[in-house]
Parts: structure tokens; C-alpha cells; sequence
């Protein structure tokens, strides 16, 4: 099989890179080369910026594909500059969407393929279903041969999968836990939740690269685990080896009292119970199980980062917010019992 990445080092693409190339694929990586230390050996690498359509134009001229996978464009424009680029020179084009595109509230928890896509919280969700829609739109009126992958909270070993945490990625967390401080949970942390290994989602996505069955088709890829918040923090606090403090806030108020974007990422995602049915993948990739159990994964991914300091980026920002606003949990409390 011969392909194309655009990106090729996320947390997503980075697991199927590598087992592509473990499986001898012709594989080619698209991006601008700033992170291709964390490249496997045997890719070719097309060093661009895919924004310069016209030199990435140059660079692809005579090339054709089996399969291309654009895993970093979130608007219908960029969509529309892959269509230009890409119509005629693939047999398949996958793009990676997202699961929170789904109904937000749910009508029904069990998400299926067939679950209406409407997100009035988040625009980056309104943005991944308008470019389902420009894709569709292609597919139904030029036969453009696209398959659309729907990700939920897929994480590998480089950051901890967390609900609540800071711009600077998840290790502040983990530190104030290892400092025995409190940490904030969303809402009551009994809302149901799924989070996917990206080795686990690597294999569902190889089994639909190349395959007819995908074409014109939508999936999502997620682990069958079904986990609440609660369990998920109590995990993080039994690998790091101390007793969770946690502080439980509803996720209107931290969505309130944030610069941050929770309205999109809590009430939008997080905030809601969902779980996937993934039938639909089974049935197009007979054999797919996701085999990394989240206790397992987490454990792997915090032994990861506990060896490697420059993961553990610190967010002191993010630090003094949770104190503040436990502070102010804890003076309501005083004062509506004063």
C-alpha cells in the first residue's frame, strides 16, 4: 500500500505511522518537518507547509496514492485545498473528524454512527461537521472516494488523559496530586466516558485504509471500556501511589470562571455521558478489539512520562486557577452555612 499522511506525529497518527511502517507500507509524510524526531524510520518525508497549496502542488506532481489522510485540517476550506490537491490522484481519502461532532445533549447515550451531528457548545465541532458536509457533498456529486474517521479521547504515552486541566497539557495535575493538593473533577464525576490508546485506534484505522467497504462511509474508532470520572482520577492517583483529593464542581461554573474554552470542552465533550457503539467498525474490520485496558494504559503512559522530565511541564497558571477556585467553593460553603 502506498499513502499519504498530512501530519503523520500527532497522538493519533503517530501509533498508525508506526505500525504501517512495522508492515512495510510506502509510506509518505506531509508537514513541515518540526517534530520529525518522533518519525519512525522508513517514511518518506514531503517537507511543506500543506497551507502553500501550490507548492505542495509541485512537490506531489506524478505522485498517486492508495490511500490519503489529512489528520490536522478542522475548516472546509482546507478541505477544499485537499479536493483540489488530492481528487484524481488517490483511490481513498480518510479524513479525521471527531466523535464530539455528535448530538450534544444526546437524546440517547448510546452513540451510533447514525446519531445526528449538532454541537451548538463548541465551534471546533461545528467545524468538523461542516466539513463532513463539504466532503459528502463530493463524494455524492464527483465520486470523490472519501472515508470520514470519527476519533472520541484517544491518548498515547505523552500526556495523561484528564478531564479538567490547563493549557500546558495534563502533568500539573498529576503534580498536585503528588503534592497531596486537590484536584478538580467536572460535575459530580459519575458521567459515563470512553478513552481510546492510540494503538488501539491505530488498528481499527489500518483496517479501513484500503478497504471498499469504507468508502462513502462514516466511523468511529473507540475502545468498547466504558469508564465515569471518578474511576478514571482514582486510576491516575493509584499509579502515581497517593490518595485522591478531589473536588467536585459543576461544569457550567468552570466553563463560567475560565479563560479557557470548557464551555466547548466540558459542556461541548466531557460534561456528557456517551457510549460508542462500535458495530459498525466491527463490521467493516472483522477482528477489531481494542486490547489496552484505560488502568493499563494510564499506567504505561505515567511511567512514560515519569521517565522522561521534559514531559513534565509544569503550568503554574493553571495551578493558582484550581486554588482560587477551590477557595471559592470552599467560602460559599461557609458562608450559605454562616
Amino acid at each position: 500500500m502506498k499513502a499519504l499522511f498530512i501530519g503523520g506525529t500527532g497522538t493519533i497518527s503517530s501509533a498508525i505511522t508506526k505500525q504501517l511502517l512495522e508492515a512495510g507500507c510506502e509510506l509518505y509524510i506531509l508537514n513541515r518537518g518540526t517534530r520529525n524526531e518522533t518519525l519512525p524510520a522508513g517514511a518518506n518525508l514531503i517537507q511543506a507547509d500543506i497551507h502553500d497549496e501550490t507548492r505542495v502542488a509541485q512537490l506531489i506532481e506524478g505522485l498517486a496514492f492508495d490511500v490519503v489522510a489529512d489528520f490536522i485540517a478542522f475548516e472546509p476550506a482546507q478541505l477544499e485545498r485537499d479536493y483540489r490537491l488530492f481528487n484524481g490522484k488517490t483511490k481513498q481519502f480518510m479524513f479525521i473528524s471527531s466523535a464530539s461532532a455528535y448530538q450534544t445533549p444526546l437524546s440517547d447515550y448510546r452513540i451510533t454512527e447514525g446519531t445526528p451531528l449538532s454541537n451548538p457548545h463548541w465551534a471546533y465541532s461545528r467545524n468538523k461537521i461542516a466539513c463532513e458536509e463539504y466532503l459528502i457533498k463530493q463524494y455524492r456529486e464527483q465520486g470523490f472516494p472519501i472515508t470520514i474517521v470519527r476519533p472520541s479521547h484517544t491518548y498515547d504515552e505523552r500526556s495523561i488523559p484528564l478531564g479538567v486541566h490547563g493549557s500546558n497539557g495534563s502533568w500539573q495535575v498529576a503534580r498536585r496530586m503528588l503534592e497531596n493538593k486537590p484536584v478538580i473533577i467536572h460535575g459530580d464525576g459519575t458521567s459515563l466516558w470512553t478513552m481510546t490508546h492510540n494503538s488501539d485506534f491505530a488498528k481499527g484505522f489500518i483496517g479501513l485504509m484500503g478497504n471498499i467497504h469504507a468508502i462513502g462511509e462514516s466511523v468511529h474508532i473507540t475502545s468498547d471500556e466504558t469508564v465515569t470520572w471518578n474511576q478514571i482520577y482514582e486510576i491516575i492517583a493509584d499509579v502515581l501511589g497517593v490518595k485522591l483529593k478531589a473536588v467536585h464542581i459543576s461544569s457550567e461554573f468552570l466553563a463560567a470562571c475560565s479563560e479557557q474554552d470548557f464551555r466547548g470542552g466540558l459542556l461541548g465533550d466531557k460534561a456528557n455521558s456517551v457510549v460508542f457503539d462500535n458495530a459498525k467498525l466491527k463490521r467493516l474490520v472483522p477482528g477489531f478489539v481494542a486490547t489496552v485496558r484505560l488502568d493499563q494504559g494510564i499506567r504505561g503512559t505515567i511511567q512514560h512520562i515519569l521517565a522522561h522530565p521534559e514531559l513534565q511541564r509544569e503550568d503554574e497558571e493553571f495551578d493558582a486557577w484550581c486554588d482560587k477556585v477551590i477557595h471559592a467553593l470552599d467560602a460559599a460553603l461557609i458562608a450559605v452555612k454562616a
